[in-house]
């Protein structure tokens, strides 16, 4: 019996919300090339090249290194099931959505959660954390956001790991929506575990959570007592990854993974530093641009994340209307994440469309937007 639908048409979009961004046109081209088989030789070879190439991303020498077949929240996950066992304590920074989910994944794994929250917008101060620590000093780990996805806010992530220098506790972090965009040096800060996504800064299609993990993440998961769920246990996905000849454990997404490859090698021969400037410039260029015409920014300003910015919604003023005109002129950003989200609008500046012309286009639909509201609140 033949189907009565049409191929799907998808319409252009301009995606600048939290993500997805627009995929890098040359990450597409890579999915059209021949795929391979999950048990290929010649694809193993490619699996090593996006670990090799995922580790200088990261800056991550040691330990281990390698995307998960999932996304960003299963890379989250994966690290708190390989990394804590129940009746253990964690502590977790929470001033967002995404912190929250933190908070929740930890105690699903049967953690006892101590979460250190503050404001939506504003970032949890290094001190609160550390003195949680000192009131928890058997602590197994301690989690926080980097740049938390539903604010715009970037946490200091590089002074909280110089001052756990030394400390039994391993340090996660969450990377989604700033490997590729913003500085990460998981050796130099002393990270333990961090997780990110495809989608975001790197310009690939969803679907995948490049993660990192410490040496001594890796002792920790060696040693624990209860089992891990098999789709996550980082050692077995180390046997199929990185040990030759490589020991099947799924079918890898293999279209996917080639699109990965071309975004890392394409992030490797822009430069990390230029590709960090160019996302800095273009967010920074984006927020001044809406601060002049009187928006008001979510993010605490000394913590204001470059890739994504939320912008508060003024009074008087329909939120989810603006959208709805944007995303009818082909263009989209997010809107508050979660009950307890502010007004706001989430602009995300990645991948591709980390550039200044981008934010020109979306800066000048979003006022006018603004603007025929008020119009037609006036007549």
């Amino acid at each position: 019996m033949r189907s009565e639908l049409p191929p799907i048409s998808p319409s252009e979009r301009l995606l600048c919300g939290p993500g997805p961004s627009n995929v890098d046109p040359a990450a597409l081209e890579a999915m059209q090339k021949p795929m391979l088989g999950h048990l290929d030789p010649e694809l193993h070879e490619i699996l090593l090249d996006v670990v090799d190439m995922l580790r200088r991303v990261y800056r991550a020498q040691g330990g281990l290194v390698l995307p998960l077949q999932a996304t960003g929240t299963s890379g989250m996950e994966a690290g708190l099931a390989n990394l804590v066992e129940p009746g253990e304590t964690v502590i977790v920074g929470s001033s967002g959505y995404f912190g929250t989910r933190i908070a929740e994944i930890a105690r699903r794994c049967g953690a006892e959660v101590v979460e250190v929250s503050a404001d939506w917008g504003e970032h949890v101060p290094n001190e609160r954390l550390l003195a949680a620590l000192d009131d928890h000093p058997d602590t197994r780990l301690l989690a926080i956001v980097h740049g938390e996805t539903s604010t715009g806010c970037e946490h200091p992530l590089e002074t909280l790991g110089a001052a756990m220098r030394g400390l039994d506790t391993l340090l996660m972090a969450d990377c989604v929506t700033t490997l590729g965009g913003v500085e990460v040096d998981f050796d130099g800060w002393g990270i333990d575990y961090a997780y990110s996504c495809t989608q975001k800064c790197l310009g690939a299609p969803p679907g995948m959570s490049p993660v990192a993990a410490s040496d001594r993440a890796l002792d920790r998961i060696r040693t624990r007592r209860a089992p891990v769920p098999f789709s996550m246990d980082l050692l077995l996905l180390q046997d199929y990854w990185v040990e030759r000849p490589a020991t099947y454990h799924h079918t890898a997404p293999i279209l996917h993974i080639y699109a990965l490859h071309e975004v890392l090698r394409r992030t490797l021969d822009e430069g990390l530093k230029r590709r960090w400037a160019r996302h800095t410039e273009a967010g920074t260029y984006f927020q001044q641009l809406v601060s002049c015409a009187g928006f008001e920014l979510l993010a605490e300003p000394a913590h204001q994340l470059a890739p994504l910015t939320a912008v508060r919604v003024p009074d008087g003023v329909d939120g989810k209307a603006v959208q709805r005109q944007l995303l009818a002129e082909g263009i989209e950003v997010g809107g508050g994440l979660g009950p307890d989200a502010p007004a706001i609008w989430r602009v995300g500046l990645m991948g591709p469309n980390a550039r200044t012309e981008t934010a020109d286009r979306v800066f000048e639909s979003l006022a006018a937007a603004v603007d025929s509201q008020a119009v037609a609140v006036a007549v």
